[in-house]
């Protein structure tokens, strides 16, 4: 099996890059990671050409344009990564018979019920990252109607995230609480945050199996922004004052769903286990970021 990873640097992909061998998982072959300096997905030609070269029977594609609040000033932009991204790379899939894996979220859901959302449910976007995120599922089901997985995740954080300019929500919140001044955090809006490296060992699972179609996955149970934050800040011993505020408050650029959570009844139809509840998931990467003590001298 030769899987092409595109997107290689983000969070999601570079634990599926470091799961790749992982004992127990079940995959085999060779994975060949794609930066956007390697393949810009919004070049139909370059798309066409790197495919068709590497003739991958598996492409994942982790590529997207993922700011939430610049996606509603730049709306070309989102359309052009988030949509006529997926279509070039379903296009080039097509033609030598391969599969895609392609990633989506928890916004392409308006947040009404009060319910867990699965794959069955009605999807209705109230932002413009939502909708962009949404054409690129159904541009992906049109193109390869029996030769696609469409992957809906929610709140990601891992290891690729912690430095840099593009901090995780979890970096974001201890930094924060280093400066020892009150955080602002949402209370109004619930989801479930989920770490990439579980996600990416679902999927390297996915992989071994004939899976086909659209799939919830994310850690189990629920919170709000808040109440993430509280947990974060709990598990790391840091006392810093967390002020709850509403959406409208916040002030953010583009409108999120109240409810997001996702539920997954596909994952039951293949057999496969639930990922982990998040207050696990988050406590393992909150260990594992910690330094190694220095064993004293004997």
């Amino acid at each position: 099996m030769r899987v092409a990873l595109i997107g290689a640097q983000g969070q999601l992909a570079s634990d599926i890059a470091r799961h790749w061998d992982s004992v127990g998982l079940g995959v085999s072959g060779e994975l060949i990671s794609l930066s956007h300096g390697d393949l810009d997905v919004t070049d139909a030609a370059q798309v066409r050409d790197v495919i068709s070269t590497l003739r991958p029977s598996i492409v994942i594609n982790t590529a997207a344009f993922t700011q939430v609040d610049d996606c509603e000033q730049q709306q070309g932009k989102a359309m052009l990564v988030n949509a006529d991204g997926p279509r070039n790379l379903a296009e080039a899939c097509r033609e030598i018979g391969a599969r895609l894996v392609h990633f989506s979220t928890d916004y392409v859901f308006d947040g009404s019920k009060r319910t867990p959302y699965t794959e069955s449910d009605q999807p209705s976007p109230i932002n413009v990252y939502g909708a962009s995120k949404l054409a690129g599922e159904q541009i992906v089901r049109d193109v390869l109607p029996s030769n696609h997985v469409i992957i809906r995740t929610s709140g990601l954080y891992g290891s690729a995230g912690m430095s840099g300019n593009r901090l995780n929500f979890v970096e974001k919140m201890i930094g924060l609480a280093a400066d020892n001044k009150p955080i602002r955090v949402v209370n109004d809006q619930v989801c479930t945050p989920t770490s990439t490296s579980e996600v990416a060992r679902a999927v390297l699972n996915l992989l071994t199996s004939e899976a086909i179609g659209t799939f919830h996955l994310t850690s189990a149970g629920q919170c709000s922004w808040l109440e993430f934050a509280s947990e974060i800040l709990s598990i790391e011993g840091v006392k810093t004052e967390l002020t709850p505020v509403t959406s409208g408050e916040f002030g953010a650029a583009a409108k999120r769903p109240a409810y997001s959570v996702l539920m997954s009844d596909r994952l039951e139809e293949m057999g496969m286990s639930p990922l982990p509840a998040w207050e696990r998931s988050l406590r393992e990467y909150l260990e594992a970021r910690r330094p190694i003590s220095p064993v004293a001298p004997g």
